[in-house]
C-alpha cells in the first residue's frame, strides 16, 4: 500500500544581510543554495523548512491500519535547479523548539515581508529567535546526537547527483520519532540543509542554526537546488509517502482451489481489470480486481469453458504501478508496497485515492515475474491503457 499526504506548510530561510529576517512562506519555490562571491566568501546560505500534519497517519498507526514496519519518504520535485555539482549531500533533521509560522511573504517582496518564519526568527513577531540564551543564534534549530533511549535515528540524508534532481528521502526514523515519542520529539516538521559529513557527535541536544559544515561555509560552489513548494500551481507539491506491504495470499480451500498460471501461460497472457470504472472519488479506498487469462487456452470438455476459468498470478511476484496518464511520471512504483494479493475469488489490490491529486487521469501497469526474475524473458509487463480518473 502507498498512501500520500501533502505538505501543511513550508518556507525557505536565507542567512545573508537584509534577507535574514525576510519571510518566504508564500513562495512557489523552495531553495537550498549558497551564494559565493568572487573572492570566495560566502554571502548567503538558505535552508528549507517543511511540515506535514500527521493526524490521519497517527490515527491509522494507533488502529493498526498502518503497521510499525511502514516506511516514510519525503518527496520533493525539481523546479529547474541550476549549476549543480556532480554530487552533494542533503540532510533532513527534526525541527526542535516551539511552532514556527509559515507567513505570507515572498523573496522578491519590496518592501520586505517579515511576517512569518525567517533565518533569524521562528514566528511573525520578530521577537522569537530560534534559540534563546546568552548568545542568540539563528538559522533554525534541530535535534542531533543520540537517540534519547529511542531506537530511531534523528537525521536522514540522501546523495544527489546531476542526474537525480527529484528527491525521495527516507525519513522513516524521523517520522517514527514524531509518532511514537512525541513528548520528546514534537512534530515541528523537518529542516533541510546541505552537509558534507554524517554527524559524529552522539550526545542528545538541541542544535542551533549556527552549526555549519563545509558544504555551507566553504567556497565550493554546489549550485542552487530548487523544489516546488506547497504553494505551487503545478502537480508537484511536496508530499510524504507512506509505504507498507499489505498483500495477502489465499488460493481457496483444498476442495475448491484456484488454479495457478503456469510459466507457459505467463508467456502468452492477457491481463485485464475486472469492472474497472472511469472515475473514482478522491477519498475512496478501492479494491481492484486483476485477472490473468491465457491468450490461447487449451480446449477441453468441461462444464466451465476454459476462457472463463479463473487462474491466479504467481505469489509475491505480481506488482502494479500507477502513472500519471498525461506526464507518464510514476506515482506508485513497482515494489514491496505494490504487491498484488490473492483471495478465493482471484487477484486484487487495494488503493487509497486520497493520495492521488483529484481531477487528473492515471493508469495502471502490471509486472509479473516468473522463475528467478534475473532475465528479461522472466519479467513480463502488461500495459493496455488501464486508465481511470480521480474526481472530487
Amino acid at each position: 500500500m502507498h498512501f500520500f499526504i501533502f505538505g501543511d506548510k513550508d518556507a525557505t530561510i536565507y542567512s545573508g544581510g537584509t534577507t535574514s529576517s525576510r519571510n518566504t512562506g508564500a513562495d512557489e519555490i523552495l531553495e537550498i543554495n549558497k551564494s559565493v562571491a568572487q573572492n570566495g566568501s560566502v554571502q548567503n546560505v538558505s535552508r528549507v523548512l517543511i511540515q506535514f500534519d500527521y493526524t490521519d497517519i497517527s490515527a491509522s498507526v494507533q488502529s493498526g491500519k498502518i503497521p510499525s514496519t511502514a516506511k516514510y519518504y519525503l518527496n520533493l520535485y525539481d523546479a529547474s535547479s541550476e549549476e549543480l555539482s556532480r554530487t552533494q549531500n542533503l540532510f533532513a533533521y527534526m525541527v526542535s523548539g516551539s511552532e514556527w509560522t509559515e507567513g505570507d511573504g515572498k523573496l522578491d517582496d519590496d518592501p520586505v515581508t517579515t511576517n512569518g518564519v525567517s533565518y533569524q526568527y521562528r514566528n511573525q513577531d520578530e521577537t522569537t529567535p530560534w534559540v534563546t540564551g546568552s548568545v542568540l543564534t539563528d538559522g533554525g534549530s534541530w535535534f542531533t546526537g543520540s537517540l534519547h533511549s529511542s531506537q530511531y535515528e534523528v537525521s536522514s540524508s540522501v546523495t544527489l547527483t546531476k542526474a537525480t534532481r527529484d528527491v525521495r528521502l527516507d525519513v522513516t526514523d524521523l517520522v517514527n520519532n514524531h509518532i511514537y515519542s512525541s513528548s520528546v520529539y514534537p512534530n515541528r516538521g523537518f529542516i533541510l540543509k546541505r552537509q558534507s559529513i554524517t554527524p559524529t557527535d552522539r550526545t542528545f541536544k538541541f542544535n542551533s542554526g549556527s552549526d555549519s559544515t563545509n558544504d555551507e561555509s566553504d567556497s565550493t560552489r554546489l549550485g542552487n537546488l530548487k523544489f516546488f513548494s506547497t504553494e505551487t500551481h503545478t502537480i508537484y507539491p511536496p508530499k510524504l509517502e507512506v509505504m507498507w506491504d499489505d498483500s495477502s495470499w489465499n488460493t481457496g480451500s483444498a476442495s475448491s482451489p484456484l488454479t495457478k498460471l503456469s510459466s507457459t501461460d505467463l508467456e502468452r497472457l492477457k491481463v485485464y481489470f475486472k469492472n474497472l470504472r472511469t472515475e473514482y472519488k478522491e477519498k475512496s479506498v478501492v479494491k481492484f480486481r486483476v485477472v490473468g487469462r491465457e491468450l490461447y487456452p487449451t480446449t477441453a470438455f468441461d462444464t466451465t469453458p476454459a476462457e472463463l476459468t479463473v487462474k491466479y498470478l504467481p505469489s509475491a511476484s505480481a506488482f502494479y504501478e500507477v502513472r500519471d496518464a498525461e506526464t507518464e511520471e510514476v506515482i506508485i512504483p513497482y515494489g514491496s508496497g505494490s504487491k498484488i494479493s490473492c483471495d478465493t475469488t482471484g487477484n486484487f489490490f487495494n488503493l487509497q485515492m486520497d493520495g492521488l491529486q483529484s481531477e487528473r487521469n492515471y493508469r495502471f501497469c502490471i509486472k509479473v515475474v516468473s522463475g528467478s526474475g534475473t532475465t528479461d524473458e522472466q519479467i513480463n509487463f502488461y500495459d493496455d491503457d488501464y486508465e481511470f480518473r480521480v474526481v472530487r
